[in-house]
């Protein structure tokens, strides 16, 4: 059987977003300003009970210069990450 390694952790976009405002001395009410949106859907996202969209990925990427593809693809991992840990319980029964 071939056997793929599969990473313990992955952590949620909202991981680095959260470091990120850190090294910019940010507030997640300053980014919810800076992205037009309420800080409630900040703290959803950073917390990972939202996704980030595609909308959302444009919009960090015009708050913090960091291109959206970048978010997507944090999103993308956490995501899958996710799907396979809930799905490796389900088997294990």
């Amino acid at each position: 059987m071939d056997r793929k390694l599969i990473a313990a952790r992955v952590p949620p976009p909202g991981r680095t977003i959260r470091k990120e405002l850190a090294a910019r001395g940010w507030t997640q009410r300053y980014l919810a300003e800076q992205m037009g949106r309420p800080e409630q859907k900040i703290s959803e996202i950073i917390s990972g009970k939202k996704r980030v969209t595609e909308g959302t990925a444009l919009e960090l990427e015009e708050v913090f210069g960091i291109d959206a593809s970048f978010w997507l693809s944090l999103e993308g991992n956490y995501r899958l990450h996710v799907a396979r840990e809930a799905r490796m319980r389900r088997k294990a029964g």
